[in-house]
């Protein structure tokens, strides 16, 4: 029988030095160069070559006996190169590389939209669309022989139910949620100042409103997070008496409740200390030198029930202004036991802005910011249900945050289901991003999310005002022409059988058929048509945020269905 043991021990090589030298040779050509050149350089007294020789030769030295960075001990001299081009990934793909569709997260043609809209300029183009109108998952509207020039484009949609004593008559295209601390002094004032002379709303984010929100009046919407910025006490809790005192400001027009958000649902906002200035300390009523991280939760509520008395205490305190709460759908029975306890206290809140998980301008894990949370068209979709299923849809004004740049995604978006549409990141085009993904290093190049004065200067508020002004103008103006040509005089008339969608079959169906909605109080009979959402109806506790007990029996009905 053969002997199957292997020695598997590698003897030395009697060459092993000499191999060795014959594998580093190419890798450290460039250190052997710079060696090379500095008793070349001496010699010929050409001591700006000197200089430049004898540092790169001590870097090498260097990086050859660290051991932090392996590719700097193999490389010495040229693995800098690699991280030199990895500094500049993101423009080399965004500015040679990149398709004019592909989004990363944001196309170049979908980039240049805004950027042309912003400046005034002509955002036509010629010679045909370079769209693939053949594709799976292509949209497109139908229009009318009897067609539309609206020359009205100022859209407003009122906000304000049987409770609310000041109801706000309000843009149907917005600023969606970014903070001041996220984002710069000088890119809130351009938002700001572009919102009050484009008359539209301005959403603070939940980092409370700062002076650069009110220099120059525009309407806000004033968000509520966790930490209850600006209406906090020493213990993080919410504060009725700094609330009531800021939200008597005329500038407020609607306060949100924000229970979660696209980028990071679940998961607390998070400002790093060195983005902390005085100023933003004092905005938030938060110590200077720390990372500000929110809870994920709302201390102040731990049910649905106690959900809709938080927000009828916040209706009251604010004088009777519209209230209502932003959320990033999760758990579908969740939603559909705040609408139960709604519907059992007869307490409505005045609107709904659902926020999609491909929301972000914040930084967030990647797990977060790709893997959680329900996507806009779903989740609205899902909304839209619950509440014409409940019979309650037309207590409630829905809005829409997520992705939203163009005319169609406005008029899509409303289409299905929503009243009114906010948008973060074209708004973020509008003063001057440039898509370079660094809002989290403080580090941004054109002074839109950044706390470095310096950084801060390349922003010119007035000019970029203007693009604000002139971005929801033109907007507005493209989406007129969407609706004029349906046949149709506003947005709020759109429905999901004017657009059509091309199935993975190559057939194209309406959206009214693509998507299921189900019939006006259907959900409260026990048979909406979807089974799915009745077992989440069924599931949902107006006194808890836990599925009912139920839930055992629901899934044990259904394993025996597939017997």
């Amino acid at each position: 029988m053969p002997n199957t043991n292997t020695n598997i021990a590698q003897k030395p090589s009697s060459d092993t030095s000499a191999n060795y030298l014959f594998l580093i040779m190419p890798r450290f050509f460039l250190f052997w160069v710079c060696i090379a050149i500095v008793p070349i350089a001496f010699f010929f007294k050409i001591w700006w070559l000197f200089a430049i020789a004898i540092c790169l030769t001590i870097l090498g030295i260097y990086n050859i006996n660290q051991k932090r960075h392996s590719v700097l001990r193999n490389y010495p001299i040229s693995g800098h190169f690699r991280f030199l081009f990895e500094n500049f990934r993101p423009e080399i793909r965004q500015y040679f590389l990149e398709d004019d569709h592909e989004e990363v997260p944001f196309s170049r043609q979908q980039r240049s939209i805004v950027y042309q809209r912003a400046k005034n300029l002509d955002s036509t183009t010629a010679f045909g669309s370079i769209v693939d109108l053949k594709r799976d998952g292509a949209e497109w509207f139908l229009h009318s022989g009897n067609s539309k020039s609206i020359k009205d484009y100022k859209f407003k949609v009122k906000i304000g139910g049987k409770d609310c004593q000041k109801p706000y008559e309000m843009s149907i295209f917005n600023i969606s949620a970014m903070s001041f601390g996220a984002l710069s002094a000088a890119a809130i004032e351009a938002l700001n100042k572009g919102a009050k002379e484009g008359e539209f709303a301005h959403d603070t984010g939940e980092g409370s409103i700062s002076p650069y929100h009110q220099k120059h009046g525009g309407d806000l919407i004033w968000e509520l997070g966790t930490a209850y910025f600006g209406c906090r006490d020493e213990n993080g809790r919410f504060n009725p008496e700094t609330f009531k005192q800021r939200a008597a400001l005329d500038q407020v027009k609607m306060i949100e409740i924000k229970l979660s958000q696209g980028a990071k649902p679940g998961k607390g906002g998070v400002l790093p200390a060195s983005k902390i200035t005085e100023e933003i300390a004092k905005t938030r009523d938060i110590p200077m030198g720390i990372d500000c991280i929110s809870p994920a939760t709302h201390p102040e509520f731990s049910t649905p029930r106690e959900l809709v008395k938080f927000w009828q205490k916040l209706r009251e305190l604010s004088g009777g202004k519209p209230v209502g709460f932003k959320l990033c759908i999760g758990m579908p029975w969740e939603f559909m036991a705040i609408v139960k306890a709604m519907i059992e206290e007869d307490d409505y809140p005045d609107f709904i802005v659902v926020d999609g998980a491909e929301g972000g301008t914040g930084a967030a894990p990647v797990e977060f910011m790709d893997t959680v949370g329900m996507p806009l068209i779903d989740a609205l979709i899902f909304v839209q249900n619950t509440l014409v299923g409940a019979g309650i849809r037309d207590k409630i004004r829905v809005g829409v945050s997520g992705k939203i740049i163009t005319g169609f995604d406005i008029a899509k978006m409303m289409a299905i289901g929503a009243d009114w549409c906010n948008s973060a990141r074209g708004f973020m085009f509008a003063v001057g991003c440039i898509q370079s993904r660094s809002c989290h290093t403080n580090k941004c190049p054109v002074g839109v999310a950044t706390q470095d004065p310096a950084r801060q200067k390349a922003l010119d508020v007035p000019d970029k005002a203007t693009r604000v002004k002139n971005f929801h103008a033109n907007t507005l103006k493209a989406l007129a022409d969407i609706v004029g040509c349906a046949g149709l005089d506003h947005p709020t008339q759109l429905k999901a059988h004017h657009i059509v969608r091309r199935q993975p079959d190559g057939w194209i169906k309406l959206l009214s058929e693509h998507y299921q909605f189900i019939g006006n109080g259907s959900l409260l009979t026990g048979d909406c048509g979807r089974k799915v959402l009745d077992d989440m109806w069924r599931l949902a506790d107006p006194d808890s945020f836990q599925a009912m007990a139920i839930a055992d029996e629901i899934v044990q009905k259904e394993n025996e269905r597939n017997r």
